[in-house]
Formats: structure tokens, C-alpha cells, sequence
């Protein structure tokens, strides 16, 4: 899945950008420099600059176009719709969500940690910074 989506960020960041020369400093949209004749082309994106692959863009379509998920929030809400219930000890009542996060929050980090894996490994987040930001993939689908 993530390997698919990879190939059509890809596609999208050759179709965002145009071939470009630095040793002459012009775009080369044929995949051959005009001046020189090299076909060793950076990738220019309007309005950014140019770089060598296409990594950059992909990281810069996804940051313009796309809000990354905070895990912590997303985990939250996951086990809340499972527990939605109310605790009440003595005179104090807190959401289940509450209680488990201040009573045992080793635990807490392990099942979000496991939540997260789970969601990646299922193709319903996806990471290209090896976890450091994640990305809903039906939101990447529709950029695509």
C-alpha cells in the first residue's frame, strides 16, 4: 500500500515540476538541457527552487497540501469511542479516557504506540519520515 502510494507521489511530483539544468541555470522540459545537452536535470517546482530527485516535492505538496495527524489526539478519541463511559471515584466523576492516561501512563504509551503501528500496518496512516509525521491515506489518495 504505502509502496503504492510512494509510486503516485512520485508520478505527482514529475508532473509538478519541470527538468532544469544548473550548469546553464534553464529549464530543460524536454529532459535534455538546450544549451549543453545533458540529461543530468534537477527538478524545478515553481515559487520553491530546484533540488536533485524528487523527495523535496513530495515533502512539499504534502506539508502545503495536507493536515499531518497528532497521534496522541487521534489515539484519544479512538479509545474514547470505546470507553465512553464515566468514572466516579468518591466524589469526583472523570471520562475512562482521563483515568487510564494519569493512572498508568507506561500503559497508555504502549497501546498508542500499538494503536499507531496497528493503523500504519493496516494502511490507514502512512509515514515517509519513518514516524515522524503521518498522513490519513484516503487524504493522500485524494490529492492524487
Amino acid at each position: 500500500m504505502k509502496s503504492e502510494i510512494q509510486e503516485k507521489l512520485e508520478q505527482l511530483a514529475y508532473e509538478r515540476t519541470t527538468p532544469f539544468c544548473y550548469g546553464c541555470y534553464v529549464k530543460a522540459p524536454t529532459g535534455v538541457c538546450p544549451q549543453c545537452h545533458t540529461d543530468d536535470l534537477m527538478r524545478h517546482l515553481d515559487g520553491v527552487g530546484v533540488e536533485w530527485g524528487t523527495f523535496w516535492v513530495i515533502k512539499h505538496i504534502l506539508e502545503e497540501e495536507l493536515t499531518p495527524i497528532n497521534i496522541e489526539e487521534e489515539f484519544e478519541e479512538s479509545v474514547r469511542q470505546f470507553y465512553p463511559e464515566e468514572v466516579t471515584v468518591g466524589w469526583i466523576t472523570l471520562d475512562a479516557v482521563s483515568v487510564m492516561k494519569d493512572q498508568d501512563p507506561t500503559s497508555w504509551r504502549i497501546a498508542q504506540s500499538e494503536w499507531e503501528s496497528q493503523e500504519e500496518e493496516e494502511g490507514n496512516i502512512v509515514s515517509f519520515d519513518n514516524g515522524s509525521t503521518y498522513y490519513w491515506s484516503q487524504d493522500i489518495k485524494a490529492i492524487l
